[in-house]
């Protein structure tokens, strides 16, 4: 595919093939990635797009064609979908989610028990709202989170499972029977709320979750490779997938010739299910970039993209002040959360060059992307190793590429 020429597009050609030599040189070819690839645009032209590593153990490179699993970069592609029936009149951002999930109607806060013992709760000082999913302050949970008797709740009912038995209805029923960590609005946790939006979006579209993505906005999009599990004709495209091993070889988590995401999910995902390449999501990148629409479809106004990319953390705060668990850490100072996205405050404060309104996620298998709406930047990172924490890549490229910019 012809690339649009950096220099005219404000970058130094020089500078960006550090990126090259860092993917290759620290991460790739000494075995700590299995591959890599980075797209880099600017106005919705692809000025960098770099291809690293094999896709499967001994077999050919990655390249344009690569499907990857994304894992919470679902997340904002959710979000959109929630934020499109707000649009229709169908639903608010302030809607009480137990008015489309009576499942949770009456649900209480974590007040003892666990472990056995029957939990005790006590009434929530403000309803759960749409809201609350959107910017991970209802007080759900992830169980992987291994720190309280409610995320290990989660584990034994086998909540988290993207291929287990449950579909969407029955995961919100068990939820449901489940007390929150916290009083909704009080807090951040990272958790399933995205999941139960996915299922909110289900029930007040009437549509399967899957059907809405691909009837209202992947095929309006053109993102033809993106889904729940990947048709037969194009599994030979799916890469291996990864653990981390301290001080050792990535252990296979996931082939892709035996992929679980090759077949159908009961489950299905709103928080962390899609597989996707590199150009699919560029376009969904490019989407947001140009207001809400691509290539004349439109997916959401203009204003319902500022309005998601605003912090709407409780007070005004960031994640490092306001998180329970993940994403507390101090380069998370200046972040805050939308409406599913995290969004770039303070540019100081990150410790990284960086513009105020930037918007940001990333996935468990080490993907992520950032859209820069000052410089009109955006970047999707593929590779696929568990967990994202294992190396400071998103930070390294992200310095990097700004650093490119003349």
């Amino acid at each position: 595919m012809a690339l649009a020429d950096p220099e005219t597009h404000g970058f130094d050609t020089r500078r960006l093939a550090r990126l090259d030599a860092l993917l290759h040189d620290r991460y790739v070819a000494p075995g700590l990635l299995p591959n890599a690839q980075l797209l880099i645009a600017r106005d919705g032209e692809i000025v960098h797009f770099s291809h690293h590593g094999a896709a499967r153990e001994g077999g050919a490179p990655i390249d344009a064609t690569s499907l990857f699993r994304i894992a919470s970069m679902t997340k904002p592609i959710t979000s959109i979908a929630f934020m499109m029936l707000v649009e229709e009149g169908k639903v608010a951002v302030d809607t009480p989610v137990h008015h489309v999930l009576p499942e949770f109607k009456g649900l209480g806060v974590y007040n003892g028990g666990g472990g056995g013992v029957p939990f005790m709760t006590k009434p929530t000082t403000e309803p759960m709202r749409m809201l609350d999913l959107l910017r991970h302050t209802s007080g759900l949970t992830y169980g992987f989170q291994n720190r309280s008797n409610i995320d290990a709740a989660y584990r034994e009912g086998k909540l988290e499972n993207w291929h287990g038995n449950f579909d969407l209805d029955e995961f919100v029923g068990a939820l449901g029977k489940i007390p929150l960590e916290f009083s909704p609005g009080e807090a951040w946790n990272y958790s399933v709320a995205t999941d139960v939006l996915g299922a909110i979006v289900q029930r007040v579209s009437g549509i399967k979750l899957d059907d809405f993505y691909r009837t209202r906005i992947f095929e309006p999009l053109g993102m033809h490779d993106t889904f729940f599990a990947v048709p037969e004709d194009k599994v030979d495209r799916l890469t291996d997938c990864y653990d981390w091993v301290p001080g050792g070889k990535p252990k296979m988590f996931d082939r892709g010739d035996k992929s679980a995401w090759s077949r159908q999910p009961r489950f299905l995902s709103g928080g962390g299910g899609l597989v996707s390449t590199a150009l699919d999501y560029h376009r969904f990148c490019s989407m947001c970039l140009n207001g809400g629409s691509l290539d004349g479809a439109r997916i959401v106004s203009r204003k319902t993209l500022d309005l998601m990319t605003l912090n709407h953390l409780p007070g005004g705060k960031d994640l490092s002040s306001l998180s329970k668990s993940l994403f507390s850490e101090a380069q998370n100072a200046g972040t805050g959360f939308g409406l599913g996205f995290a969004v770039n405050m303070d540019v100081a404060k990150s410790m990284m060059p960086g513009s105020v309104g930037e918007y940001y996620w990333g996935g468990m298998f080490s993907t992520a992307f950032f859209i820069d709406p000052v410089e009109r930047i955006h970047m999707v990172f593929m590779t696929q190793l568990r967990p994202s924490s294992a190396y400071p890549i998103r930070r390294e490229l992200k310095t990097l590429i700004y650093s490119a910019l003349t």
